[in-house]
Order: structure tokens, then C-alpha cells, then sequence
């Protein structure tokens, strides 16, 4: 099935508080910083199967769309998990774990300890939850599993039966809830507070803050593999990153600023436009939520509430804002499927792909060309965040399961 992307506009918003000239300070230090980032890196790269996932070029799709590069970081790999928040829950997992034991213990404790099972009296105590749209609560599962404590996971009504199964597999209970993402975030942390548990949940809120920090620094690692893969003397232009809450695109914003400095490229953050919080958010320059029933295949995106340690880089680190329609999605799925001569097939499931799906669109438009400053000289960075991680619906809307997809 084709799409003409000339005949399809997504909304595009500039950010009037966008700040390119404004230095990387303390204030936004205290949310994500390359000195928490070295322990997270650190950390992460010792855990069994770390290894990083392939920066891949699309300069066949770069030609067509009049740009010199694209670039497109596949986080299906990661971990066998299937998506970039492997990087994430399971790391706020293992920080609050490790802050746990010292507390009840006086001691200082490691990764390699918890795995080895040395602290299992304080570790098998702990239950961790958080709600989910899939893939979050699948690494919270896993890190729960590898480190030894209790999960509790929960699903709200739309989250498809194989991702739930999907997280099960790690051995964590799945409740799921009626509502959308939000109910079961605000379910999640009432049953926390009532029965004594932890939430790991990768959206902030007032009154928490800490874990989601740790969920969003586990995230720039990702980054910092996506800067040291490019060749050498290449620089990027753009980015264009997925909405959801904004941990995400936090992070990936976060780490460019502080590292490339007034050099970074413009960031684009991209939503489905039934789930357009941060749109929302940039237009009134504030929080604030998206409306209706946030149905959108684009499931890990589907939030109708911005994590506010994310908008604290956003709301001047983001310098546009844009909305892409499920249909985009889903063409741009079958377009890495079926890609053109030269570029390599991509398993993309539908949350990895807005970011394509509003380069494309933009680049099919003069004005909104002309409004992103792309050009022929231009270097695309895309983040790919997830694989199949939905098996049956991937096939259905690609045509065929990833499995063939792979085996070109």
C-alpha cells in the first residue's frame, strides 16, 4: 500500500522558549548529566549480553528525500528485550535495589553482588510496579527477574494480549486496568502506597522524581552509542525523536546538548496526533494533557500526560513539535520493511517509527522544509526504539512476520 506524503500535512509547531544559545547549566544537570550518565554507562555495560545496537544508514531514502544522510539508531536488539527502555526500567530497577540494601544494611553494594544473590533476604522483600503501554514494563520485569525481587505490572485496556504475555515471560504478575495509560499509572502508584511496594515508573510526577531520573539516564546510553557509531568527521543536523511522556526525547536532548553544546542539532520531538501532550504542551508553554481516548497503533506512545522532569529540557531544548497520523506510521513500517535499493530492511514496530513518519512528511512540504532548515547538505538522526515487539500485529500491518523481514 503507498502513501503520498505531499498529500498528508502533520501539524508543526516551532517552540517560541526554544533556547540554541543557551548553555547546559546546573539547573538542567540535576535532571540528566554526563557525570550520571558515566555510571549508567558504566553500569549497563557489564550487565551479560550488553552490547551495542547498529547505527544504520538510509542514504537510498536520504537521496529520494533530498537530504545527504540518515541515520537510524535500531534499538530492536537491545538486550533481547526488543526495544530502548531495556536501557531504562531495568537500570532504575538495579539503582533502587542497591539504595535499598544500603539502607537496611549500612553497606555499599554492587551489581555483580545482586546478581550473585548475595543480598537476597533484603532483595526478595521488594516488590517494584509500574504501569505500562508494553515496553517499559517489560525491562522493569527483566530487571526484577535478573536481580531477584518481585514485579507487579500494570496494563491498561488497549495494551494488546501479546504484550502482556510479553512482560509475563520475565515472571512478573500483570493486572490489567480499564482506562487509559494515566488510570493505570495513578492504579499503580495507589496499590504501591497501600501494600508497601516500589513504583519504577518512567514518568515524573510531583513528589516523584528520583526513579524516573534514573529510567531516563539508563536512556543516554543509547545516545552516547548513536555519537561514537557515526564516521568519523560526520555531524548531525537534525533529530527527530517520539513523544510519549518525553523521557525519551529528554534523554536523547539532554545528552546532545550537554555534550555537543551550541553545535547540537535541531531536535524535533514527534507524537501521534491522538496523543499529543507535548504539542499540547509547547503551544501553551506549560504541562498539559492531551484529550480523548489516546487510540492510536502507536501503543508505546499513547500518553496523555508529560513526565514533568522530562519537560523541564524539553520545554527549551525542543526547538519543534510535531504530529503524525497512524497511517504514516504504518506505511513507514512497510517502507523499512521494503526499503529502497541499497538501504537494509528494518524491523520497526509502530512507536519506532513517528519520527520517521514526521521527517518524511516535512520533507514532502516546502514550507515545513524551509521551516526545519532541512536541505541537501542536511544529516538526519532517527531513533528506531523499538523491533516487533508486537509479533502479530507487526505481521499484520507489514504483510508478513519480521522473521522475513530479517531474512533478506
Amino acid at each position: 500500500m503507498s502513501f503520498d506524503f505531499s498529500r498528508h500535512r502533520a501539524r508543526l509547531f516551532h517552540n517560541p522558549r526554544a533556547l540554541p544559545e543557551r548553555e547546559y547549566d546546573r539547573t538542567l544537570r540535576e535532571v540528566l548529566s554526563r557525570d550520571a550518565f558515566s555510571l549508567a554507562r558504566a553500569e549497563i555495560a557489564s550487565w551479560p549480553g550488553y552490547r551495542p545496537t547498529p547505527l544504520v544508514g538510509l542514504h537510498e531514502l536520504a537521496k529520494s528525500a533530498g537530504l545527504k544522510r540518515i541515520w537510524y539508531k535500531d534499538e530492536g536488539g537491545r538486550f533481547g528485550l526488543g526495544s530502548f527502555k531495556a536501557l531504562g526500567g531495568a537500570y532504575a530497577v538495579y539503582r533502587l535495589l542497591t539504595r535499598e540494601v544500603d539502607r537496611r544494611q549500612g553497606t555499599t553494594t554492587s551489581a555483580a553482588e545482586l546478581l550473585a544473590g548475595k543480598h537476597r533476604d533484603v532483595v526478595s522483600s521488594v516488590t517494584v510496579t509500574c504501569a505500562t503501554d508494553g515496553n517499559h514494563g517489560r525491562s522493569v520485569a527483566w530487571g526484577a527477574q535478573m536481580f531477584g525481587c518481585r514485579c507487579v505490572i500494570y496494563i491498561h485496556e488497549t495494551v494488546s494480549e501479546g504484550r502482556a504475555k510479553a512482560i509475563a515471560r520475565y515472571g512478573a504478575e500483570v493486572v490489567r486496568t480499564p482506562g487509559t495509560y494515566d488510570d493505570a499509572v495513578r492504579r499503580a502508584a495507589e496499590d504501591a502506597a497501600r501494600n508497601g511496594w516500589f513504583v519504577v515508573s518512567d514518568t515524573s510526577y510531583e513528589g516523584y522524581m528520583d526513579v524516573p531520573r534514573d529510567v531516563m539516564q539508563g536512556y543516554t546510553v543509547m545516545v552516547d552509542e548513536a555519537l561514537g557509531q557515526l564516521p568519523e568527521g560526520e555531524s548531525l543536523t537534525h533529530v527527530f525523536v517520539q513523544g510519549g511522556v518525553g523521557g525519551l526525547a529528554a534523554a536523547v536532548c539532554g545528552h546532545l546538548w550537554e555534550t555537543l553544546g551550541a553545535a547540537r542539532p535541531r531536535f524535533i520531538v514527534v507524537e501521534p496526533e491522538k496523543a499529543d501532550c507535548l504539542y499540547r504542551s509547547a503551544v501553551a508553554g506549560r504541562p498539559t494533557p492531551a484529550e480523548g481516548s489516546l487510540d492510536t497503533i502507536m501503543a508505546g506512545l499513547a500518553c496523555g500526560e508529560a513526565s514533568l522532569l522530562a519537560w523541564r529540557i524539553l520545554e527549551a531544548g525542543a526547538d519543534d513539535f510535531m504530529t503524525v497520523s497512524d497511517d504514516a506510521a504504518a506505511y513507514c513500517m512497510r517502507l523499512l520493511a521494503n526499503p529502497l535499493n541499497g538501504d537494509p530492511p528494518v524491523v520497526a514496530g509502530e512507536s519506532a517509527v513517528a519520527g520517521l513518519a514526521g521527517f518524511l512528511i516535512a520533507a514532502s512540504h516546502a514550507d515545513q522544509r524551509t521551516a526545519l532548515g532541512l536541505g541537501a547538505e542536511s544529516r538526519v538522526l532517527l531513533i528506531g526504539s523499538e523491533g516487533d515487539t508486537d509479533p502479530e500485529l507487526y505481521a499484520r500491518i507489514v504483510g508478513r512476520p519480521a522473521s522475513e523481514v530479517r531474512g533478506r
